[in-house]
Formats: C-alpha cells, sequence, structure tokens
C-alpha cells in the first residue's frame, strides 16, 4: 500500500512538472485528486489494512494530497505568468484571416430626414434647429393654439413642468414641456429674423400617444415656412408639388383637401396618389388610392402678430410633414414600430 502511494505521488509530481497549460493542469488535478481519481481509490484500500498499518497509510495519503495540490497550485501560477509574458507574436498566428467587422450605415431616419432636408435645400430653404424641450408658450400660445384647445390637455402633451415658467424674459403662466411638434422652431426663428426667409425644421417630437402599427410617442417631424411679401398658396403648393416630383418620382400626383389648424388660414392637408397602386385602389390605401402625407396652410396673421411680423406687408406658408410617415410610404414598411426595435434584418435593408 505504501509503495503504491508512493509511485503514485512520483508520477502525479513529474505529469504535474511537465504540464504547459491550465488545462493540463485540470486534468491532473481531476486524475489524481477528484472524487473518483487515484488517491481516493487507494484510500478505499485503507479500511483492509492491518492495524499496525493503518496508520503510516493514512498519514501519507494526507501528505500526499497536501503535496500535489500545492504542485498544482504553484504550476497553475507559472503557466499564468507565462502567459502574460509571452509577446503577441508568439501566440498569433499572422496568416490566419481575421475577425470580419461590418461595416455600419446610417439610420433609415436620418437617412430620410437628411433627403428631405436635401430637396428643400436646393430649392432655397435653411435647414433650422431649436431646443426638444420647450415653453408652453412656444408651443402653443405663440401658433394661436387656445388654452382650451385638445392638444393642450396632458393626456396628449408631455408636461416637464406645469410651474410658471420665463419666456423670453416675461414671466406667464404656463408650463415647460416635450415639443409636440416642430413648429415652435419657427417661432424662435421668427421672432430674431425679419423676412423675407425660407427654412425648414427637421426634429423629434413627443406625444403620449399609445405605439401601435401606425402610431409612436416619440417621432420626428420636418416643418416648412416661408414668409415675404406676396407669398401666396400657389407658392405653396408649388413648391410641395416640387418636392413630391423629386421625393417620389416624376409623375408623382398631389391632392390638396380643405382642413383646419390653429396657426394656419386658410389650411390644407396633402394627400399623395398611393405609389403601391399608383391611384387605383389598394390594401395599402384602404382602396382610396390616396395617402395623407402632409399638414400645410398659410400662415395665420395671429401667429405673425405674436412674432412681430407686419401681416399687412408679409405673408407665408408653412407646412409640416411626419418623417416616419414618409419613409412607410417610399419603402413600403408597415409597421413604424420596426424603426427603433433594433432589428439588424431590418435596419440591413437600407
Amino acid at each position: 500500500m505504501l509503495e503504491q502511494l508512493k509511485s503514485l505521488k512520483e508520477n502525479a509530481l513529474s505529469e504535474i512538472k511537465n504540464a504547459q497549460d491550465a488545462e493540463t493542469l485540470e486534468a491532473l488535478r481531476a486524475k489524481y485528486l477528484g472524487r473518483k481519481g487515484d488517491l481516493a481509490k487507494l484510500t478505499e484500500q485503507i479500511p483492509s489494512l492491518s492495524q499496525e498499518q493503518k496508520p503510516a497509510a493514512g498519514k501519507m495519503f494526507n501528505e500526499i494530497k497536501i503535496l500535489l495540490t500545492e504542485e498544482i497550485a504553484k504550476k497553475q501560477n507559472e503557466v499564468t505568468q507565462q502567459k502574460k509574458t509571452t509577446s503577441p507574436s508568439e501566440t498569433l498566428d499572422l496568416t490566419m484571416p481575421g475577425l470580419n467587422f461590418g461595416t455600419g450605415h446610417i439610420h433609415l431616419i436620418t437617412q430620410t430626414l437628411r433627403d428631405i432636408c436635401d430637396v428643400f435645400t436646393h430649392m432655397g430653404f435653411a435647414v433650422v434647429e431649436g431646443p426638444e424641450i420647450e415653453t408652453e408658450y412656444n408651443n402653443f400660445e405663440a401658433l394661436n393654439i387656445p388654452l382650451n384647445h385638445p392638444s393642450r390637455d396632458a393626456f396628449d402633451t408631455f408636461y416637464v413642468d406645469p410651474a410658471l415658467s420665463s419666456t423670453e424674459g416675461i414671466e406667464r403662466k404656463g408650463g415647460v414641456l416635450l415639443r409636440s411638434h416642430t413648429s415652435p422652431v419657427q417661432i424662435r426663428y421668427m421672432k430674431k429674423r425679419s423676412p423675407p426667409f425660407a427654412i425648414v425644421a427637421p426634429g423629434r417630437v413627443y406625444r403620449p400617444d399609445a405605439t401601435d402599427a401606425s402610431h409612436s410617442f416619440m417621432f420626428h417631424q420636418v416643418e416648412g415656412l416661408m414668409v415675404d411679401k406676396e407669398v401666396s398658396f400657389a407658392h405653396l403648393k408649388g413648391v410641395l408639388l416640387e418636392f413630391a416630383k423629386i421625393f417620389f418620382g416624376e409623375e408623382t400626383k398631389l391632392r390638396f383637401r380643405p382642413h383646419f389648424f390653429p396657426f394656419t388660414e386658410p389650411s390644407a392637408e396633402v394627400d399623395i396618389a398611393c405609389l403601391i397602386c399608383k391611384g387605383q385602389g389598394c390594401s395599402v390605401c384602404s382602396q382610396k388610392g390616396w395617402l395623407e402625407i402632409l399638414g400645410s396652410g398659410m400662415v395665420n396673421p395671429a401667429v405673425f402678430k405674436a412674432v412681430g411680423i407686419d401681416n399687412e406687408k408679409y405673408t407665408g406658408f408653412a407646412f409640416g410633414m411626419g418623417v416616419e410617415r414618409i419613409a412607410m410610404l417610399k419603402y413600403g414598411i408597415r409597421d413604424i414600430r420596426m424603426f427603433f426595435e433594433n432589428d439588424l434584418r431590418f435596419l440591413e435593408q437600407f
């Protein structure tokens, strides 16, 4: 029995000494010190020894177990240190192919936003931006939206601070909110600039809508504004038709329908002939042949009064479109949630 233990110790120490990596050491630990290892098998024979042999065998068993445990730990430390000091050239095979990292690209919404702005900048419009946290005055009052208007209700607007807030240095009753459209950018611009000017204002907007295939609580808009002497509704129609032909194709048709917006008068909603059925009627356009893409109209004189522009001398038009809506129409996307789910299978198509 004692000779077997001595032989096991010598073999184990030799194998531990020659081990070159952590995997081999772990295998040796299991082989000699595991619950079903060689040392455990020998200890099963101790009860069969004579009373004189048992103490010596038990003592040697414990000594060997402690020795092998210490040697394995010491060798593991040596292997770890050696791995740290090994130069990359000794472990890196430069002949092997490298990892293939895919090239990223711009998100479809950003692409669409830039494409829309590019069309208008080529027509002479400047791109301006404003804060996403706005005053209630800029978001509603200056745009001729009265206090009792449904859009000012807490169910339709994200209010950040409903307490008194300062607007342009004047203390007013009203809150601070996440803008519900990008029209406040027009208010800020008109307060600081004198006509003539033509601008588009892209950006994120927020409304507490329930999320579904066509609605999101955060989405993107592009607002447009042109102010000058003798600007007419005909100019508005010409600009929007030119945009549609450039963005959607030369054969694109538009339809203007009378509507109401507090900040424009007269107002119109603009439809585009369905891109799928070319106006013949299909499931995408609910057999109507037309799809709404934006709202528009002539700037209400009350808005000019709020920003200090002489409405007897100047006229202007404004329009606003949802970027997600435009992208869905152009690329045939049925669910707005796909833009924000970060599914690479969808994003890599664009």
